[in-house]
């Protein structure tokens, strides 16, 4: 994966700062809560919940097991339908099919339906290194692409900024990206939409060249699809002359039917609807209808490599929702930036490590962005469970081992900085395996508990800052057992 936000200090040292931010922290919490209570209401409209999820799950591990027969078939379906695909391995190889696409249309200027594998691997980057503008058409990506900024929410990617904040955004900076604000703009959320309407209506109507990501492919008719809530969208997909999109090999799904359980579940778990204002569809090329090249670029990016992992695998199940953004209670605290990376909160902290590795010190530290509630998973419309893979990298953030990078398998070095953990670990693991010495040692504890300190020397310290170590029973549970009988009266 391409090095988005990496150098970026270990997620506790940012999630610090971003606590002793007051204003972050109540637009989060204002935002958040607002959007779980709605996505609650909306899933118990559906009494086959249960079963929907289910689906999504068992569709979702299927194309992964057979990822390379439904890759082959969308390759074939989408040039049958007129369209060009293109296979990108990593973002620079991405970056460049793009950048070169845009050139042959001799455009310097495209327009953006909110993606997040363009962001991933920085084509808006990419392209102005290249002379091309990206403009940024979806509301919430205008705001934070004016203000030079980055999305901190898949959904909702300006959620820590307030309605002042924004308005002062577009009071002094939509003039130097075209249409100007309106004169006395006020942080009214209808002028403000109003404005961005105004603004970026000239540059829909002057695009000749798009670029998109997917929801879902489908690999039996070669169909795109892409669900939003403004119609920025859909203005994107049709009106240029040249449209490309860019999609990570997950999104593929194998049938249209498949189609329909997605359809279901995504909008209810990510903005609280029964379905998508807009629901855009296209298979390749018509004349006369939509734009007259269509090209496909699939890409990988660390993708296969994750997919090699049994465990870490069903990250790519994510139809990203945000539905475990909302109800993570480090993620409503810390704000999305912390995370160092474009996919924050329980789903970033699972799938950046795996896309880009464990090697630098952010994506080291995302694993342990958690308190293993597991309130993500519960509220995951493929069920992703979160939490068992967060213990499944902690264990190979600390123990090293074997994975799968850049399609070669690899013996990863155990990362810096837990070797206290790794011995803790190690040193429980073996009285663990031997009873005898499990005993004594809670004999011992039970009766030097006396003696327990308040707070834990050295690296415990930190632990035991916001804790109060756990009270040691005068009697360990295996005495008490026996001296009792599991509890019975001696008498019986």
């Amino acid at each position: 994966m391409n090095a988005t936000s990496l150098g970026m200090p270990a997620f506790p040292e940012a999630a610090r700062e971003a606590l002793n931010n007051r204003t972050l922290r109540g637009n989060l919490r204002h935002a958040t809560h607002t959007i779980r209570a709605k996505r609650a209401r909306a899933v118990a409209e559906v009494s086959d919940w249960a079963e929907l999820r289910e689906a999504g799950k068992r569709i979702k591990d299927h194309t992964l097991a057979h990822l390379d027969r439904y890759l082959e078939q969308l390759e074939e379906t989408v040039t049958a339908a007129g369209g060009t695909v293109h296979w990108a391995a990593d973002a620079a190889e991405a970056n460049r099919i793009v950048t070169e696409l845009v050139r042959a249309t001799g455009e310097s200027e495209v327009v953006k339906v909110k993606s997040m594998a363009t962001q991933e691997i920085e084509l808006n980057e990419a392209l102005e290194a290249a002379g091309i503008r990206a403009y940024e058409t979806d509301l919430a990506e205008l705001i934070v692409q004016l203000g030079e900024d980055r999305p901190s929410h898949i959904l909702v990617p300006a959620i820590h900024r307030n309605r002042g904040e924004i308005r002062d955004i577009f009071r002094t900076r939509m003039a130097s990206w075209g249409r100007p604000a309106p004169e006395g703009l006020s942080d009214d959320p209808a002028e403000l939409a109003e404005a961005a309407r105004l603004h970026l209506r000239e540059k829909f109507l002057r695009a000749e060249v798009g670029i998109s990501g997917a929801n879902f492919m489908v690999a039996e008719t070669g169909t795109l699809v892409v669900v939003e809530s403004e119609g920025n969208g859909r203005m994107c997909l049709t009106l240029p002359e040249t449209l490309i999109s860019v999609v990570g090999i997950e999104k593929v799904v194998p049938t249209w039917r498949d189609l329909e359980v997605f359809l279901q579940l995504l909008p209810r778990s990510s903005t609280a609807e029964r379905m998508n204002p807009y629901t855009s569809m296209w298979t390749g090329t018509t004349d006369g209808d939509g734009p007259r090249a269509f090209h496909l670029v699939l890409l990988d990016n660390g993708r296969t490599d994750t997919l090699a992992d049994e465990v870490g695998r069903q990250a790519l199940r994510c139809i990203r929702c945000s539905a475990c953004l909302n109800v993570c209670p480090v993620y409503e605290r810390a704000g999305g930036h912390a995370y160092g990376s474009v996919y924050p909160g329980p789903i970033g902290a699972i799938l950046s490590p795996q896309l880009r590795g464990t090697a630098s010190e952010i994506d080291a530290s995302l694993p342990y962005a958690s308190s293993l509630c597991g309130a993500c998973y519960e509220v995951c419309p493929v069920a992703i469970d979160i939490p068992e893979v967060l213990v499944r990298l902690r264990e190979r953030v600390v123990e090293g081992g074997p994975a799968v990078r850049n399609g070669n398998r690899v013996l990863l070095r155990p990362a810096k900085g837990h070797a206290a953990e790794r011995a803790a670990m190690r040193a429980a693991g073996w009285a663990l395996a031997r009873p005898g010495v499990l005993r004594t040692g809670q004999r011992l504890a039970s009766r030097t508990r006396g003696f327990r300190p308040r707070t834990l020397p050295g690296p415990g310290r930190a632990w035991t800052a916001t804790r109060d170590l756990p009270a040691v029973p005068a009697e360990p549970f295996r005495d008490w057992w026996l001296r009792t009988r599991g509890g019975k009266d001696d008498t019986r």
